[in-house]
């Protein structure tokens, strides 16, 4: 009795499920990427801090001729001014 030798195999690709009559989709390269106006600004934080805006806020005081009741104006006035320039 002659031994048979097995020769090794090497593994088979699975074969695709879909029909042969469909054609296969053509692959898909990465474009390069495009400079657009829809790309996010980079957003830079800087801080506004209390006494800044305190001190802007009284200037607006000392330009008003000291005159009282527009505090919040005043304050709201110069966060907005800071913040403004903030961003």
């Amino acid at each position: 009795m002659a031994e048979t030798v097995k020769k090794p195999t090497t593994p088979r690709k699975p074969r695709a499920t879909a029909s042969a009559a469909t054609p296969a989709a053509p692959k898909k390269t990465a474009a390069p990427k495009k400079k657009t106006a829809t790309r996010k600004a980079k957003v830079v934080s800087i801080s506004v801090t209390h006494e800044q805006i305190a001190a802007l806020a009284h200037r607006y005081f000392e330009e008003r001729g000291y005159a009282h009741g527009h505090d919040a104006d005043d304050w709201l006035r110069a966060e907005a001014e800071l913040l403004g320039k903030a961003s």
